[in-house]
């Protein structure tokens, strides 16, 4: 395969998972990254690196030039002014750039939902879902890796797990799919290297299995040999941690209306197959990933 594949956000925990997954495959590769010093050695030395933000229109023009594939992730923007603003008009000029280099797939990270009751409503995944959309309408070929909660997210609840608390603002029996960020990079990687496919689909991406949060703690127990009990944190003490941490009030709001959706069943209408199902369970993922973060 002779194709030029550009990721973006080759830092972060899906895009440097990925990014390995494509050296082995030893193909052409370019990586978008704010801070090159952040790669891996063996990206420097075997992928072209264009330093900057691909939300800026120079950056994006100079990144998918010549392009073929495209591996599409918005970066965390905890400070902007709308979820719309951080997923939407970031996209912008990426999807411009898609449409005036003919870029022929993309392969991008967005959220399950689509055609649930709550999607509208739904914060940080509705301004995914729109940002689908954007790219979709630039004509290129689009899959979009439709993902519940990670269970790599539990890795910012590390001191609270360790005091024997896990908590979040959602229904402590509600069952519902979690994935992990390896799996998801693997899903990535197969799309794109895969240059056969045309037109424009959803691919979720739901782990093996459905679990509550109290599923969750009783795992924990069990693989860190330590009790870990549920608590569901009320939304505005939610809202306002958020907030304490230099979120802004339209982020942590968004992030709010995204959790009180997923407690409404956000992530349980995508059907489980085995084309959906990926394969890490959540006690695998605690004993290769969190186990050794807690120690």
């Amino acid at each position: 395969m002779d194709c030029m594949i550009v990721v973006t956000a080759p830092t972060g925990n899906i895009g440097r998972q990925l990014l390995e997954r494509l050296l082995d495959a030893e193909v052409p590769l370019r990586v978008v990254a704010r801070d090159p010093a952040k790669l891996t050695d063996r990206t420097r030395e075997h992928a072209e690196v264009v330093a900057g933000s691909h939300g800026d229109p120079a950056v994006a023009d100079r990144a998918f030039a010549g392009a073929d594939a495209v591996f599409w992730l918005t970066p965390a923007d905890p400070r902007a002014a709308s979820a719309l603003a951080a997923y939407v008009d970031f996209t912008r000029p990426a999807a411009e750039a898609f449409r005036r280099y003919r870029v022929e797939r993309v392969v991008g990270i967005t959220a399950l939902g689509r055609g649930t009751p709550v999607a509208g409503e739904a914060g940080l995944v509705t301004a995914s879902l729109a940002m689908d959309d954007l790219i979709a309408s630039t004509g290129v070929a689009y899959r979009a890796l439709a993902l519940p909660s990670f269970m790599d997210n539990l890795l910012r609840q590390v001191h609270g797990i360790g005091q024997g608390v896990l908590s979040w603002p959602i229904a402590g029996d509600l069952k519902a799919p979690l994935c992990a960020t390896r799996d998801i990079a693997a899903v990535a990687a197969r799309w794109l290297l895969d240059d056969s496919w045309t037109g424009v689909e959803e691919v979720p991406v739901l782990g093996p299995e459905d679990l509550s949060f109290e599923d969750l703690a009783a795992i924990l127990t069990e693989v860190l040999g330590r009790p870990v009990r549920y608590e569901r944190q009320p939304g505005d003490e939610f809202k306002a941690g958020l907030v304490g941490r230099g979120m802004s009030e339209p982020m942590a709001q968004a992030m709010l209306d995204m959790m009180n959706a997923k407690d409404r069943g956000l992530d349980n209408a995508a059907q489980r197959t085995p084309a959906t199902s990926s394969p890490t369970g959540f006690r695998e993922w605690c004993a290769d990933v969190l186990r050794p973060a807690l120690r």
